[in-house]
């Protein structure tokens, strides 16, 4: 068998699922989107309803919220474990990775746990302090599952920094807050990029947190849902869909172009 053809015969399954699972189903989306009496102006519909405007601004916000406080407590982690050996550091590291196990409907019964009618936060504090079917607790359950994304990443990226530029640095007087400014974070704006888009795409498409919370809670992934199964309103569930796909898909092409081929590689 000659290259060409070993090559042909690889890349012909690769092509046929490519078409199958990605193309033909966001060709449908899109389709699906212009099947109602608006067409294309449909996604004008959504930026000039206030109702789909204000859930399109509020998920970006809370993604945007969510990716920024993981990269800052989990920058922070992951500098200290990656320098670090201790006892229990292990036990540490497994407990701050412990909601990768969890699926995003476990991470909502969590957060009532902890803010609900009947949470830890109301039968502890005085006050009727309940906070889980809000914004607030679907931040608090986004943060939750994306901090360890984000410190898993940062931390094999700590593993790569040449110590010998923070050696230079030191001995040439620099401060511990130089060295990490001037040396540390800029061989880590790759990944915290990267991490950070992770992040926000994971914040912005999540489900299960949001149905589980969803009591006052106004996100993409929920009008969507509640437009192709209470509305039946297929044509809106899809233009929505195409909306979401489209911001998170800006964001990850920003992030690719300031941080190279990490996002892909992460991603």
């Amino acid at each position: 068998m000659s290259d060409r053809t070993f090559v042909t015969a690889c890349l012909v399954p690769l092509a046929v699922f490519a078409l199958a699972f990605l193309a033909l189903p966001l060709v449908r989306l899109v389709q699906a989107s212009f099947e109602s009496e608006a067409g294309w102006h449909i996604y004008l519909q959504i930026l000039q309803t206030p109702r789909y405007l204000e859930t399109l601004v509020n998920t970006v916000l809370v993604s945007l919220a969510v990716s920024l406080a993981a990269l800052a407590l989990a920058t922070t982690a992951g500098l200290f474990l990656a320098r670090n050996r201790f006892i229990g550091r292990g036990l540490l590291l497994s407990v701050l990775t412990l909601p990768l196990a969890f699926p995003g409907v476990v991470i909502g019964f969590l957060i009532i746990l902890l803010g609900g009618r009947q949470g830890l936060f109301n039968q502890l504090l005085p006050g009727h302090i309940v906070f889980a079917y809000s914004l607030t607790g679907l931040f608090l359950g986004y943060l939750y599952f994306s901090i360890p994304r984000v410190l898993l990443t940062v931390m094999a990226a700590v593993e790569k920094l040449d110590p010998a530029l923070e050696e230079a640095a030191r001995t040439l007087g620099a401060s511990p807050w130089r060295i990490l400014i001037d040396v540390i974070l800029p061989g880590l704006a790759p990944s915290l990029v990267a991490a950070g888009a992770i992040a926000f795409a994971t914040a912005m498409g999540a489900f299960g947190t949001a149905f589980t919370l969803a009591t006052n809670i106004d996100v993409l992934p929920m009008v969507i849902y509640t437009e192709f199964t209470l509305s039946a309103n297929i044509a809106m569930a899809s233009a929505l869909s195409v909306m979401l796909g489209l911001v998170t898909w800006a964001l990850l092409y920003i992030a690719r172009s300031f941080a190279g081929t990490t996002v892909a590689a992460g991603g």
